[in-house]
């Protein structure tokens, strides 16, 4: 895994009227992305599964991917439980994915792979 300049940038509004990353370009930001990223079968969403011992750790990612939505106006879908933390990016007004979704996924690797 490589930490790219993406973790660098930030989000832009996407209000659609534009098409979601062809598939060639969804698997060059895959390469750059934490092997933990899977990209779904349509490629419409990529997903973190990340699994702990017991519930503190995955509040504190689900938070933390939270946080970083939040900052960049690109929110995921984030679902956690005792042992687990899932956070989902996808840009629902393209039905697809965006660069916004593989910056937030690179920031959330940044700041999950600090420590």
């Amino acid at each position: 895994m490589t930490i790219c300049d993406l973790s660098d940038k930030h989000c832009v509004p996407c209000e659609g009227g534009v098409a979601p990353l062809a598939d060639d370009e969804l698997r060059k930001m895959m390469a750059d992305l934490h092997e933990g990223w899977t990209l779904d079968p349509n490629g419409e969403k990529i997903t973190r599964r990340m699994e702990f011992k017991g519930f503190a750790k995955a509040m504190l990612h689900a938070n933390l991917a939270a946080f970083i939505g939040d900052q960049e106006g690109h929110h995921p879908d984030i679902a956690f439980g005792w042992g687990y933390c899932d956070v989902t990016f996808s840009t629902h007004a393209i039905g697809g994915l965006s660069e916004n979704d593989f910056i937030c996924a690179a920031k959330f690797d940044r700041m999950v792979n600090k420590g």
